[in-house]
């Protein structure tokens, strides 16, 4: 594994303002060996992402999206480079270290992904506050701006498609997050779903909140301030 930087240390770029980029990633690589063979799951990706802003990332399935979006979210180590969030470094410190910083500073997002089927919403909602210490979103304001506040006592189980997708971003919000990273989000969505839950994760990205969706869908795209590509484990 290449070297990494210590904690404080950050030779990240920062805005004109003088602050950080709220992530940015250097020459990423991941790889994994089985037996004699060795996979090159992400070669040198280097992005960063502006505060407010709405980023997409296709490719093909297989092009290592979901791995990109694990080293980026700190449950996984990448093989090489280094990963920070707000100007802090979360890539090659301890599991505790880097489970800290993801519950102050990131969502994550999937269709079901973050929820847990024995909690409600509202419970899952309560669980993801638990993990920080200083005062989190307002749990009713939040599912109420996203049109789930009469299904907060439901559980997975009980949920639409879309109200699952819109229960799974509730969650990634919950601590008000610098960063929130949705892999494939609207893959099991119609299109009124997923237009719907683009116009959420754009109302997001107003309040400050750097977005990056992994999703083979154009509508993503099309919503998105940018689009990155990924094919075989290099941006493109």
């Amino acid at each position: 594994m290449t070297a990494v930087p210590s904690p404080t240390a950050n030779p990240a770029d920062t805005t004109s303002h003088g602050t950080p980029p709220a992530l940015e990633a250097r020459t990423l690589y991941r790889f994994f060996r089985a037996d004699e063979e060795e996979t090159l799951a992400l070669q040198g990706v280097t992005l960063a992402l502006a505060a407010g802003e709405l980023v997409a990332l296709s490719g093909p399935s297989g092009s290592g999206k979901s791995t990109l979006l694990s080293c980026l979210a700190g449950t996984d180590e990448p093989s090489g480079g280094t990963v920070w969030i707000g100007g802090e470094r979360i890539s090659g410190r301890t599991e505790a270290d880097r489970a800290g910083l993801r519950a102050r500073s990131i969502g994550t997002m999937a269709q079901s992904g973050n929820l847990l089927d024995h909690l409600t919403v509202a419970g899952n909602i309560r669980l993801a506050q638990s993990l920080v210490r200083r005062r989190p979103a307002d749990a009713t304001q939040l599912l109420e701006g996203l049109g789930m506040a009469q299904r907060a006592h439901a559980y997975p189980g009980q949920l639409s498609g879309g109200e699952r997708a819109r229960a799974s971003l509730a969650v990634a919000m919950a601590n008000t997050p610098r960063v929130v990273l949705a892999d494939e989000p609207t893959g099991e969505l119609d299109q009124a779903t997923e237009e719907r839950l683009l116009q959420l994760l754009r109302q997001q990205a107003r309040t400050g909140c750097a977005v990056l969706v992994a999703s083979h869908s154009p509508a993503v795209s099309d919503a998105a301030d940018r689009t990155l590509r990924l094919a075989e484990g290099r941006l493109v």
